[in-house]
């Protein structure tokens, strides 16, 4: 009966270590995630992906498709919510080659709550490393902070 006892309590303990170590990375992150990622870096497939924390796990909340605009893309961000977003910015250089950077964006907009703030700051690390990729990154509380031309002015 002591070895059963004994199972229970490592069963426990490695539950509880799990548990801390989850909490201590950050959020899990579904596959989807960054299946659609790899579909927008290698295959094109889509403009935008915006992610949000549902549940304890970063999760795909929007797919932006191919012809969609960063019109389209600072539509699709929440006004008071926290979300993290990729895109696929293309653009041509002076030398008049076809271009494309792929942008990491914090969206943290000044009317969402502290505790969202919290959340997603310290996830952003650990949720970065799993899209394989990422050439820049922006931060943004505001639609100012990630206008079209600050976008353009980091990809050159």
């Amino acid at each position: 009966m002591s070895v059963i006892v004994f199972c229970l309590y490592v069963d426990d303990i490695l539950n509880l270590v799990t548990i801390k170590a989850n909490a201590a990375s950050g959020m899990a992150v579904h596959d989807d995630c960054k299946l659609k990622f790899f579909e927008l870096k290698a295959k094109r497939n889509y403009r935008f992906i915006v992610f949000k924390i549902d549940n304890q796990q970063v999760v795909v909340e929007k797919l932006g498709g191919p012809g969609e605009t960063y019109d389209d893309f600072t539509t699709a961000l929440p006004a008071d919510e926290c979300r993290y977003a990729v895109y696929d910015f293309d653009f041509i250089t002076e030398e008049n080659c076809q271009k494309s950077k792929i942008f990491f964006i914090a969206w943290s907009p000044d009317t969402s709550r502290v505790r969202s703030k919290m959340v997603y700051a310290s996830s952003k690390d650990r949720f970065k490393r799993e899209l394989d990729g990422i050439q820049f990154e922006l931060q943004a509380t505001d639609p100012s902070e990630m206008s079209l031309d600050i976008v353009r002015g980091r990809a050159f």
